[in-house]
């Protein structure tokens, strides 16, 4: 009889955990059918809609944020203008208006004057110095300072490499020249054109064309020729000038808002942080593909292209060291920045000298 009761109460525990083992798998199932998460976001952008190489990068990174994600985390973008005006991105990301914003970061001087360290500075570092000096040379943690009390995180998004000198509706034959010219050029470059008598102003770049046109302005930089070229700039204006000292880079940033940031579990932060990591090579080969063609359809439709003379060159070089150590001066951060950047400059430029520089001489 023990025997009996025995098997009896051990059949029917082995029973019992069998359906308990039943509910468990069935949970389990039920959990891991539960629809994920997503996130739905906006990225305000500084540039006209589908622009060539700046509207399109953004439009690419939301597709590729999509992909990778799955469909968890989708951007709507907008163009300029269509929510916010295009000034005025890094203060609807850091609001919150937007979860994104894509644009250039010397746009805002007039609310983080520290900002114009990181699109580029006169004679300064070249594209594959900065990104080099951002990625490992420690520029990346002070970005993150800079705009850490805005509550924004900046990525790097691209980079349209060396610029040019820009559009002029007259000849630039001394410094002379330079007096009184009205200028769209943003940034340090924009200072170091005033100091030397110019007259500057900032204007987006959906304005530019029309006012070269009407003579608003006189002269203009933009970017280099296949963004100039989309723009139409060389119905606008006769002489094209080289070489882009303002701009001997030009870094795209993407700003996050860093609630918005914490918000997104670890995988989406790791996919958006790669996403943009991608969309830099597209959009620096994109720019080294379509200049060529740009600058070559250009020369052909009779473009004149000018060479600033030296002693034009010299006096930007003098003033821009000027406009540098004041903007260092400025802060206790700005000088750390300032710093950093000559120091990984004058590490890197002997490497170059016996490597890109001869060869482009050589060629």
């Amino acid at each position: 009889m023990n025997r009996r009761h025995l098997f009896t109460a051990t059949a029917a525990l082995l029973a019992a955990l069998g359906l308990a083992g039943c509910k468990d798998d069935q949970a389990g199932s039920e959990q891991a059918a539960a629809p994920a998460q997503t996130y739905q976001w906006k990225m305000v952008t500084a540039w006209p809609k589908n622009y060539p190489g700046l509207g399109t990068a953004a439009e690419r990174l939301a597709e590729r944020v999509k992909t990778m994600s799955d469909g968890r985390l989708t951007i709507k973008v907008y163009a300029g203008g269509e929510l916010v005006p295009p000034l005025e991105v890094f203060d609807a990301v850091s609001r919150g208006t937007a979860e994104l914003g894509h644009g250039a970061a010397y746009y805002w001087k007039g609310k983080v004057s520290t900002a114009q360290f990181f699109t580029s500075v006169p004679f300064g570092l070249s594209t594959l110095e900065m990104n080099a000096w951002l990625s490992k040379g420690g520029g990346q943690a002070l970005w993150d300072e800079a705009y850490a009390p805005h509550g924004v995180k900046p990525f790097v998004v691209g980079n349209t490499g060396m610029q040019m000198g820009g559009w002029f509706n007259k000849e630039i034959n001394s410094l002379e020249d330079l007096k009184g010219l009205k200028i769209r050029t943003p940034g340090l470059g924009g200072e170091v054109l005033a100091k030397l008598g110019a007259i500057t102003v900032n204007i987006p770049g959906g304005e530019v064309f029309t006012a070269l046109q009407t003579g608003a302005i006189d002269a203009t930089d933009w970017v280099s020729p296949y963004n100039d070229q989309a723009f139409g700039l060389q119905q606008a204006a006769k002489y094209y000038y080289y070489p882009g000292w303002q701009e001997p880079q030009a870094v795209l940033e993407l700003l996050v808002n860093q609630k918005a940031l914490d918000s997104l579990p670890a995988d989406l932060q790791a996919i958006l942080t790669e996403a943009a990591r991608g969309a830099s090579q597209d959009m620096l080969d994109d720019y080294v593909y379509h200049n060529a063609l740009a600058l070559d359809q250009l020369k052909k439709s009779g473009t004149l292209l000018k060479r600033f003379p030296d002693e034009v060159l010299d006096a930007m070089q003098r003033e821009a060291d000027v406009v540098l150590g004041e903007l260092a001066a400025q802060s206790e951060l700005n000088g750390r920045i300032w710093a950093s950047m000559k120091a990984f400059q004058a590490l890197a430029a002997p490497m170059h000298s016996v490597s890109e520089k001869e060869l482009y001489n050589w060629r």
